[in-house]
């Protein structure tokens, strides 16, 4: 496999090769599985370190701080650093705090090992918009779509994958064989990866003080922000509170049987190609309202599914798969949205894309968990219903279709 040097990044009639669109996708859902794995494994991990189930609790806590402090203080620095070089030390820092998780054998510095995980794992995040140069104008959303597929393989899967290595071996092999994996992507994407320099010469005080200014006066990035965030908490408030319901006595699902039913949902990733093809098109904003409505049809469906039955379980993987379609479709059709804005800011535009909406779905986790503590699955599922009606209620105040002048072709 040859090295590729800088590639022309806007030139319509070149396409990044086929084999490196693969590694990179696979290093998107490589790297940010590692934000999952800890999930399934926190008894575990609590028993080895001897830390309190309230402790161990802390650490998908830390990696999600880790992960969201990235967004914000990291991605930015893909407008003004070399994009080849800014990913490489990502991923190299990733493997390395990998590792020290595998050894690692007190409570306090897991715990920020576990936000280092997180931080460096928006390797994906700088990734992501860098593939959007090398993309002709007409396949953006293509290509965005197929590199997201990944990541939401990566997530989906991960939970599966961590069970499965941690009964076989143990809980430290999961994060030493991901630290391998990851470290073997960071050589491919090091000799492999075509160079990015840009042109924009700024501080870094500077650059993350130009954050609020570009939320504020880019009126494409805060729709599309906040319709996703409405979303991705309504995704969060399903999936938090769902394997509670299928492990209860309602249904009585092994862990085995949670995993699996996980891979099933893992269908609607097949949105992600779609949504970007869909928005090469021009059709952004008409699929933008079927995304929606795809999430809010699922929470409401699977708020008055009849529990402890075959039907019920049969209507929760519909709501499951509709759900993700929704969510997958929306988030690409996003981000194809956002990076036409300009080549020069899309690294800033994509942190606090994903900043916003990861916020909403942290939240969206906080109150879902509380809500079906004191209520129920159905007052959880109901509340996950508001947040895409709140989005629906938003994208029909958008009369001027402002926001999609930037997404046909």
């Amino acid at each position: 496999m040859s090295r590729v040097t800088d590639l022309p990044a806007h030139n319509a009639n070149t396409a990044m090769p086929a084999w490196l669109m693969v590694l990179i996708t696979t290093a998107c859902g490589v790297v940010v599985a590692n934000l999952y794995y800890s999930q399934p494994l926190l008894g575990e991990i609590g028993a080895s370190l001897g830390m309190s189930p309230q402790t161990a609790g802390l650490i998908v806590t830390f990696t999600q701080i880790g992960y969201g402090l990235g967004l914000l203080l990291v991605v930015p620095l893909g407008d003004v650093f070399e994009n080849r070089a800014l990913i490489s030390v990502l991923l190299t820092i990733e493997a390395l705090v990998l590792v020290a998780a595998a050894i690692g054998g007190a409570p306090i510095p897991f715990l920020m090992i576990s936000g280092l995980i997180g931080l460096a794992a928006v390797a994906v995040q700088v990734l992501v918009p860098f593939t959007s140069h090398y993309a002709p104008e007409h396949r953006r959303g293509r290509v965005i779509g197929t590199v997201m597929s990944g990541l939401t393989l990566g997530i989906m899967l991960a939970r599966l994958v961590a069970s499965l290595i941690a009964s076989v071996w143990s809980w430290r092999a999961v994060y030493t064989m991901s630290a391998l994996l990851v470290m073997a992507i960071a050589i491919a994407i090091r000799c492999t990866l075509p160079t990015r320099r840009p042109d924009y010469t700024v501080s870094y005080r500077a650059l993350l003080g130009s954050l609020p200014g570009i939320m504020r006066e880019t009126p494409v990035l805060r729709r599309r922000a906040l319709y996703h965030a409405c979303l991705f908490g309504s995704f969060s408030v399903f999936w938090t509170t769902l394997p509670l319901l299928l492990t209860s006595e309602a249904f009585g699902l092994s862990q085995l049987g949670l995993a699996m039913f996980a891979l099933v949902g893992a269908v609607g990733a097949a949105a992600s190609p779609l949504a970007g093809r869909l928005a090469d098109h021009g059709l952004t904003r008409p699929w933008t309202c079927i995304a929606i409505l795809a999430v809010l049809t699922s929470l409401l469906a699977a708020a008055f599914v009849p529990t402890g039955t075959a039907l019920g379980l049969g209507i929760l993987v519909g709501a499951a798969i509709l759900l993700d379609f929704g969510v997958m479709t929306n988030v690409v059709l996003g981000q194809r949205a956002i990076y036409a804005l300009g080549p020069q800011l899309r690294s800033r535009l994509n942190g606090l894309y994903m900043a916003t909406f990861f916020a909403g779905g942290a939240l969206g986790s906080a109150v879902g968990g509380f809500v079906y503590a004191h209520c129920g699955w159905r007052a959880a599922a109901l509340t996950g219903v508001v947040l895409p009606a709140l989005a629906l209620a938003y994208f029909l105040t958008d009369r001027h279709c402002e926001i999609y002048c930037h997404s046909a072709p």
